[in-house]
């Protein structure tokens, strides 16, 4: 039974969709029936980044989940961390189970962080590590504010923009290590790719990753 606090919480700031902005019925719930049967699911063969790094992945990069991911990036809905990392666990243990023994994320520079208040991918990442009942470390540093991949539309050109933008900080835990890196959104799979590199070339076992959703023109690659 809800205390007279909750209810009145819920009477000053009802609960939305996190997806399309609906007021809900039901506070416990973040997502609406017709969002949740419009979920743009990814249907096709697991992703690869590089062309052999497995990458689980739940969606395509398309509406509702598009707009949640921009407002969780940009716009302090921190929430959506978790109803993301639910979402892709189910992924993971549908398709990366017994492949990993820790994670870790693509960070933001610190130009970035300060701007948006938190890392994004970091909320993530932790969300994730509950989920999965699996520990997280910071194992990557972001050494150069790059611009944005996203204004970037060429594949040559996203791979040269980050070019040795990211440096591994804790080589011994990663030597030796199967390492599942979080980041939430592929596209040419550029950054994760470059991560993946660097964490190869420290030392690291094997590697697969995972994020909220990728672009559907990337499975045609």
């Amino acid at each position: 039974m809800r205390s007279f606090f909750q209810w009145l919480m819920d009477l000053l700031f009802p609960t939305k969709c996190m997806l399309c902005g609906k007021l809900m019925d039901d506070y416990r719930e973040i997502v609406c029936r017709k969002c949740l049967d419009n979920l743009p699911e990814w249907d096709v063969s697991p992703r690869k980044v590089g062309g052999y790094i497995g990458c689980a992945v739940p969606f395509f990069y398309e509406e509702p989940i598009r707009g949640a991911i921009l407002r969780f990036k940009f716009h302090g809905m921190r929430s959506y961390g978790e109803q993301f990392a639910q979402w892709m666990a189910n992924r993971i243990w549908a398709e990366l189970a017994g492949q990993y023994d820790f994670l870790t994320w693509v960070p933001c520079s610190r130009r970035r962080r300060h701007t948006r208040g938190f890392d994004q991918t970091e909320v993530l990442a932790k969300c994730l590590a509950k989920e999965l009942s699996c520990p997280v470390y910071p194992v990557l540093k972001k050494i150069r504010n790059n611009p944005k991949q996203s204004t970037l539309g060429d594949a040559a050109r996203r791979r040269a923009n980050v070019l040795g933008v990211y440096r591994v900080v804790d080589p011994e835990r990663v030597n030796g290590a199967r390492i599942l890196v979080v980041d939430d959104v592929v596209t040419t799979g550029a950054t994760l790719e470059e991560c993946s590199k660097m964490l190869t070339l420290a030392g690291a076992k094997d590697l697969v990753c995972t994020a909220i959703a990728s672009a559907r023109m990337d499975h045609k690659k």
